[in-house]
């Protein structure tokens, strides 16, 4: 899922066609026909929403084709899902029969932790302990997979397994720099002349998206550049009363107002999705993108013209990112065992270093292990990211439908809307559902 050209959006990436529930009820057919044998440890049964030229489709091809050399009495059901069938479905398929045996999930309290409060997942805390997972997978990038009785994240008790990360960094086009005579940054003062000299030369500076996530993330990343890790608890895991109309989102919504108002966004790009903000970079438009490393390894392969680099945000300390989706395992899952063998193959060192080598972010391997040199240089920078404490995870996350709300806003920004108006906006469902949530 790493072309920018056909990649969807994580929890941020819808892709364009989102098949009905009722195709995620039809029977399962691929990969060997219907499931007949479901629970009687013959078949596993799987679910994801990789593009098989991503990483991490790659890698969870090969992880496939390891379970069957190692059970060859399996049979592996896969099915190929979008991320909108399972984002929106989830809670309804976990909750038939129809329930894989395993499957990816967005994390996050409105979905993994919901479904985890639900009843829906099985709780996986013993055998992340015995299998050895949590000895390979950091405390900040299992704050998502862990869940307390409300749902809420950073619990004591394991209902996911994930095995990549996942980070907002910046991409920038080091031959347009040459170009245009532009120093590369190194500090924010040196970013924003650098785009007012882009811009002076006729040229818009930054890719953009505002019919998907990149705008909404821009907002929250200009939020955490005038924020402590005391605003992110408070914000993600309600430990504080978060204000709205307080400077870090003031800063927020007024700095990306300017940078509409000066041309550095482009307001055309209102109506655009994630894969249209690529091809702006990829095209030569713009000569910078901030945006995932989601985005990295589709880069690598398309990108033949021209040279390009990689370097955190220098705005801020802190970036949207975490520990990558989970693999979750259904409470009506009827081969959990099964499920556990594949999530335990995921994170070999076989796989963790096809993650790493196809231009992702593995969490159990390191990056002098991979021979990549580009991604190599991603590798360190997640996990100075994760060392310093400087993921501050997405937006969206603490509210359910709050996605919506965050796209609007920005859309809101984007058309000249008023900033107190949008922090109202913002505001509105995320006080809501603090003051009910106990």
């Amino acid at each position: 899922m790493n072309n920018p050209r056909t990649r969807s959006s994580l929890r941020r990436r819808p892709l364009l066609l989102a098949l009905s529930a009722v195709a995620l009820l039809a029977p399962l057919t691929a990969c060997g026909g219907s499931d007949s044998a479901a629970g009687d440890g013959k078949t596993l049964r799987l679910w994801h929403y990789e593009d098989k030229d991503g990483a991490l489709g790659k890698a969870w091809a090969a992880a496939i084709t390891e379970f069957k050399r190692t059970h060859p009495d399996v049979k592996v059901v896969f099915e190929q899902k979008t991320f909108d069938q399972i984002q929106q479905n989830a809670g309804m398929i976990l909750n038939s029969d129809k329930a894989p045996d395993v499957m990816e999930y967005n994390k996050g309290n409105a979905t993994t932790g919901l479904l985890a409060k639900q009843g829906l997942l099985t709780d996986l805390t013993s055998v992340v302990k015995d299998r050895g997972w949590d000895t390979k997978i950091s405390d900040s990038a299992s704050v998502t997979a862990r869940y307390d009785k409300n749902g809420e994240m950073g619990g004591d008790t394991w209902y996911g397994v994930p095995n990549y990360g996942e980070f907002v960094l910046t991409y920038y086009n080091d031959d347009l720099f040459k170009k245009y005579h532009v120093t590369k940054p190194t500090d924010f003062a040196g970013f924003e002349a650098a785009l007012a000299k882009f811009k002076a030369a006729g040229v818009t500076p930054l890719a953009n998206a505002g019919n998907d996530h990149p705008a909404m993330h821009w907002l929250y990343l200009l939020a955490l550049s005038k924020a402590d890790q005391k605003w992110v608890d408070d914000y993600q895991r309600y430990q504080g009363k978060v204000d709205f109309h307080g400077p870090e989102m003031t800063y927020a919504v007024n700095k990306f107002k300017e940078w509409v108002d000066k041309g550095y966004f482009d307001k055309k790009d209102v109506g655009l999705k994630g894969t249209d903000m690529t091809e702006q970079f990829v095209s030569q438009k713009r000569p910078i993108m901030v945006g995932g490393n989601w985005w990295f390894g589709g880069l690598t392969t398309d990108i033949k013209d021209f040279r390009w680099s990689t370097a955190p945000y220098p705005g801020s300390r802190m970036t949207l990112g975490a520990g990558g989706n989970n693999w979750v395992v259904p409470t009506k899952a009827k081969n959990k065992k099964l499920a556990e063998d594949f999530i335990d193959i995921t994170m070999s060192p076989k796989i963790q270093k096809l993650i790493g080598e196809e231009g992702n972010v593995p969490l159990a391997a390191k990056a002098d292990e991979i021979a990549n040199p580009k991604s190599r240089q991603l590798i360190n920078a997640f996990d100075q990211d994760q060392a310093s404490g400087g993921l501050a995870f997405y937006p969206d996350w603490p509210v359910a439908g709050y996605f919506d709300t965050w796209l609007a806003a920005t859309q809101n920004l984007m058309n000249g809307g008023k900033t107190d108006a949008v922090l109202d906006q913002l505001a509105a469902p995320y006080e809501k559902y603090t003051a009910t949530r106990h």
